[in-house]
């Protein structure tokens, strides 16, 4: 049986806990960093959790471009076997984009995963503070598809995702000087915004096959993704969905003001689930990557 802890990348968090594991998935451009106050919650709550790192992710610009939605998704398969190897009980949560990955892994493994926590999930960029260029990504894909936009990106905008001004300087701070290992690049190239939407359109069209129970947690005034967003899960998928709406935060409600109530209802409604449920996959059974 392989150890997580020694295939780990640098920027990964692996914390050993009990026989329930929770795979966290971070957003576009960012970084594990962003998942770490609720890893270390769910891991008090006695679950073991792997904060994986996307491909292309924690570098340079190249770096990111290098990659698509079929290669982020291909490392989150990667680290769900990590992670599953471990565990009798696999959950998977996501943020921003990871979450639109999370379900994804779902749709594909509908044995393996057994819930999923969706936090602030982005089919679409339409909250408040969109710039314009957010609110046309949906043409991204015909437009750099015909080589128009190859270079250019979108820069991070006030407020960041982040309500709580002490966080926000922190993260903005390492940000802009650089360290994308601590949080993210300060920008979205826009063939990288393209490769979203191509993923969006690909899980929307296939959220009726989703079959794990949905925990669902979203700012009710998300700067970047509004509550269209949750809509889609709630009335696509096929499974129990429970909703937390959050008035206290922005879209990145797993670092901002509120992160506390995201830990304490996702490690209760895993929780939930994983006393109720048998084990009908062997454990360390392969998981290997399926993009239909």
């Amino acid at each position: 049986m392989s150890n997580p802890q020694s295939m780990i990348k640098p920027s990964e968090f692996h914390l050993s806990g009990g026989r329930s594991g929770v795979l966290l998935i971070h957003g576009l451009t960012g970084t594990p960093t962003e998942m770490r106050f609720v890893g270390n919650g769910l891991h008090r709550a006695g679950f073991s959790v792997l904060g994986m790192q996307l491909a292309g992710h924690c570098g340079d610009e190249a770096d990111l471009l290098a990659t698509g939605w079929q290669d982020w998704y291909a490392s989150v398969v990667e680290a769900a076997d990590r992670l599953r190897e471990q565990v009798d009980h696999l959950f998977v949560a996501g943020l921003s984009m990871g979450a639109v990955l999370a379900l994804k892994l779902a749709i594909d493994r509908p044995r393996e995963v057994d819930g999923l926590g969706l936090y602030g999930t982005t089919f679409f960029h339409d909250g408040w503070a969109t710039p314009p260029i957010g609110r046309l990504a949906f043409l991204l894909p015909l437009l750099t598809s015909l080589g128009i936009g190859r270079r250019n990106s979108s820069a991070e905008t006030e407020p960041y995702g982040i309500k709580d001004e002490r966080i926000r300087n922190r993260i903005v701070g390492a940000m802009l000087s650089g360290d994308s290992q601590a949080a993210g690049l300060a920008g979205f190239p826009w063939p990288s915004l393209a490769e979203l939407q191509r993923l969006s359109v690909h899980v929307r069209n296939r959220i009726g096959r989703v079959r794990a129970p949905c925990f669902v947690a979203h700012s009710s005034n998300d700067d970047v993704a509004s509550l269209r967003n949750v809509r889609i899960i709630e009335r696509g998928v096929r499974a129990p969905v429970e909703s937390l709406l959050l008035d206290n935060s922005y879209h990145m409600v797993t670092v901002d003001q509120e992160r506390g109530k995201v830990i304490e209802q996702s490690a209760t409604f895993f929780q939930q689930i994983a006393d109720r449920k048998p084990l009908d996959v062997p454990r360390g059974a392969s998981m290997a990557t399926a993009i239909d």
